[in-house]
């Protein structure tokens, strides 16, 4: 496949028709767009993948002009068109993608519903132009250059490193066989699933109207060959869903080895936090004992100055030594009525006994207040003894919650810093978690892949025998012994080819990590090797080590863009070689690289390898360049330039471009 030219009608930046026809001469076979930042290298990289595939990278999804757009009316219409000529396999191909917009009332742009146009025209073998029905389009694409492994070649430099990730860790899921695609072990594939219909066409095909074990047979047979699907589908289907969990396990892994400190910061949050709660605990406990202190106190504590003051001022009345405990004046009374003293004196109106008891009448109940006096004094005594201890008690108690209030405030900012500090950083006790749940998903599709290997394994013997038993009995029949004849002949051919695919893959694989691993180490000097596993994942390695199996070098961004640069040179370069190959089932053609912006990254020394590899191996190359990489690129790449554009920025919605030279 080469290039031959594009072109844009309205197409972002590029407002009106834009044409541009790219070098296919074999000896200066690059074709260099430079352009400032912005300028519109992206979007016209875009275009190849649009045109092709329908795809984009963009954010917005609207392809029309804004320099057209915001000139249109509502109601207005518009078509954003892209045309690639290209060579395939000899044939000269006119790719052609047409998108219609129009401006709703709101003035709003939108895409017309049912107005996206995909043609594909050749040019016959008469010179007159043809073209394809609109079902066999995407075929026909899909047979130049499969989407899935077009982002190699028509690929942004920006991505580059996570390009290389792709493939350094098997990430692409069909990568593997679009490799295979190009490198000519697609006929292989389509003859076998070809052979593989044709043999079950012949199963369905044995008459059984003679002989009832026949018909018991085709039927077991075809039975057990609905089972061996669905069990070689499901063992299919437990592989990808082990890569997809080992895939995530990796993420995961690589997340908590990031997130490493949050462990140890939630452990401190989770200190900090238990604390809290402990002082929340003591806190309302003091607060408890300080009430119950206070409510049993009080009552006493606040009149104890009064009580003092009192006590001072009643210790020397009179009336406290005057009156007789315990005398009532109804004892007086009694006395006088009985005639004669406690004592024993005769007691009548007018004596010194009548006389002494009359006046005592005077400190002693109802009428003296002398005895209460004295216990009050006696109380409020024992009142303020009882209270001595309260204040400091009670101040005590008081410091020790003013205390749990300043810890508390200074755990709580320990807590704030912590969280501030985790915002960034997830938990990995959850990732742990997650990590855990996904290795046991790896163990449980693990064992029950082995278990449906074992089932296919009794299903495959089961057919085998089914299938010689039928052998047998196809013999008394002459139409099955012909079917039988047919079937063995497909069956053979169908195990051979695939012996022969077996073989040629894995030489493919072979020499295509080869191939990678030379230009690898022409671009990378560093004392590494590359290397391909069975699904054509790259493994970096270093040079004269032995590492176990499945493990791997992590890669620095040099390794990592040398890689991809290694990797897809060594795909275009196999391709090439193909081409010319005595081995018809294996040819294939060359493959252009169209790259925007790939020397970014790049050191000066390896900028300088890189235009040198780059150009000798793929059969053409187009490439946009930074203005600030130009004159060194130029000067690297300037004996094997064809062509030379230059993007002319308007506006920031407007490009035009121009041939320089």
């Amino acid at each position: 496949m080469l290039l031959k030219s594009l072109k844009l009608k309205d197409f972002r930046q590029f407002k009106g028709e834009q044409y541009v026809s790219f070098s296919n001469d074999p000896e200066r076979n690059v074709t260099i767009i430079m352009g400032e930042n912005g300028s519109g290298k992206t979007s016209f990289a875009q275009a190849f993948r649009w045109c092709l595939y329908g795809e984009t990278d963009f954010s917005d999804p609207i392809l029309l002009s804004r320099a057209v757009s915001e000139n249109m009316l509502p109601g207005d219409e518009h078509e954003v068109q892209v045309d690639i000529e290209l060579t395939h396999n000899n044939t000269d191909y006119f790719i052609i993608r047409r998108q219609k917009y129009r401006k709703d009332p709101s003035g709003r742009i939108v895409s017309a519903s049912g107005q996206n146009k995909f043609v594909v025209g050749y040019k016959a073998d008469d010179g007159n132009m043809k073209y394809l029905p609109d079902l066999d389009t995407h075929i026909k694409i899909k047979e130049i250059l499969p989407a899935d492994l077009s982002r190699y070649f028509f690929f942004d430099g920006e991505r580059i490193e996570k390009m290389s990730k792709d493939i350094h860790n098997g990430k692409s899921k069909d990568i593997g066989e679009a490799v295979k695609s190009l490198l000519g072990l697609n006929a292989f594939i389509s003859s076998s699933q070809h052979l593989k219909k044709v043999i079950r066409r012949y199963n369905d095909s044995y008459s059984g109207n003679t002989d009832s074990q026949i018909v018991r047979l085709i039927s077991e047979i075809k039975q057990l060959e609905e089972e061996e699907e669905k069990i070689t589908a499901r063992i299919a289907e437990l592989g990808n869903l082990e890569e997809l969990a080992q895939d995530e396990c990796e993420k995961l892994k690589a997340r908590i080895e990031k997130s490493h400190d949050s462990e140890q910061l939630s452990q401190q949050r989770k200190a900090i936090l238990h604390k809290l709660e402990t002082l929340d605990v003591g806190r309302k406990e003091k607060l408890s004992l300080l009430l119950k202190l206070f409510n049993a106190n009080a009552p006493r504590y606040f009149p104890k100055k009064m009580m003092k003051n009192a006590l001072v001022m009643l210790k020397n009345a009179e009336a406290l030594d005057k009156g007789i405990p315990d005398i009532h004046a109804r004892t007086i009374d009694f006395l006088i009525k009985r005639g004669f003293c406690l004592c024993g004196n005769h007691i009548e109106v007018g004596n010194d006994a009548f006389n002494e008891l009359n006046k005592l009448r005077d400190y002693i109940p109802p009428k003296s207040v002398g005895n209460l006096i004295s216990e009050f004094t006696a109380a409020c005594e024992e009142k303020t003894k009882s209270t001595e201890t309260f204040s400091d008690s009670f101040n005590t108690n008081v410091r020790d919650i003013f205390s749990y209030e300043d810890t508390k405030a200074d755990l709580e900012d320990d807590l704030l810093k912590i969280n501030e500090r985790l915002k960034g950083l997830e938990d990995v006790g959850s990732l742990a978690k997650d990590l855990m749940s996904y290795e046991k998903n790896i163990r449980d599709y693990k064992e029950e892949r082995d278990e449906q290997n074992q089932i296919l394994g009794a299903k495959r013997d089961a057919l085998k025998n089914k299938s010689q038993e039928r052998t047998c009995l196809s013999q008394g029949s002459a139409a099955n012994r012909k079917i039988e004849t047919y079937r063995a002949y497909a069956e053979y051919i169908y195990n051979t080819l695939n012996e022969e695919y077996s073989n040629k893959e894995a030489e493919t694989r072979e020499k295509l990590a080869k191939t990678i691993n030379e230009i690898f180490k022409n671009i990378y000097n560093g004392g590494f090797s590359l290397s391909l596993d069975e699904k054509y994942n790259v493994l970096l390695s270093a040079d004269g080590s032995k590492l176990p199996q499945g493990d791997d070098i992590e890669t620095s961004t040099a390794q990592s863009i040398s890689i991809i640069f290694a990797f897809i040179a060594g795909v275009i370069k196999m391709a090439k070689e193909n081409q010319n190959s005595d081995d018809r089932i294996a040819q294939t053609e060359p493959y252009p690289l169209v790259m925007d912006a790939p020397l970014s990254a790049f050191d000066k020394k390896r900028i300088n390898t890189v235009c040198d590899v780059l150009p000798n191996i793929a059969e053409q190359v187009i490439i946009f360049i930074k203005d600030t990489d130009g004159e060194l690129a130029e000067n690297y790449l300037d004996p094997k330039v064809g062509k030379r554009y230059k993007f002319a920025k308007k506006t920031e919605f407007e490009t035009d471009l121009t041939e320089v030279g």
